[in-house]
């Protein structure tokens, strides 16, 4: 079973970050308070290369905050830990605090 995933091309692997089901005094959440579609990054690739052969990199890094799309990316479960594959222009932005 492999320990690290390297994406290739221009694909990064992300974490999806699960909103608390409940806050910390007990008081549990309905699924629709603040959901928002988000991930961590964990590895990307080297980028890709345009027509010309210049190198065209991943505009995220490993750490990012990232906007996911509703629906795509691909499903990758390693070891007890489920992450997901998404083409970098699929991802729709960073999240800063």
């Amino acid at each position: 079973m492999a320990k690290r995933l390297i994406p290739t091309l221009n694909r990064v692997l992300i974490e999806k970050i699960v909103p608390p089901s409940k806050t910390t005094a007990g008081i549990l959440l309905p699924e629709s308070s603040a959901k928002l579609n988000s991930g961590k990054v964990v590895a990307v690739g080297p980028g890709t290369i345009d027509k010309a052969g210049n190198s065209i990199p991943v505009a995220v890094k490993e750490g990012d905050t990232v906007l996911l799309p509703d629906y795509g990316g691909t499903q990758v479960k390693l070891g007890d830990k489920e992450f997901h594959l998404f083409r970098d222009e699929d991802i729709l932005g960073t999240l800063h605090d």
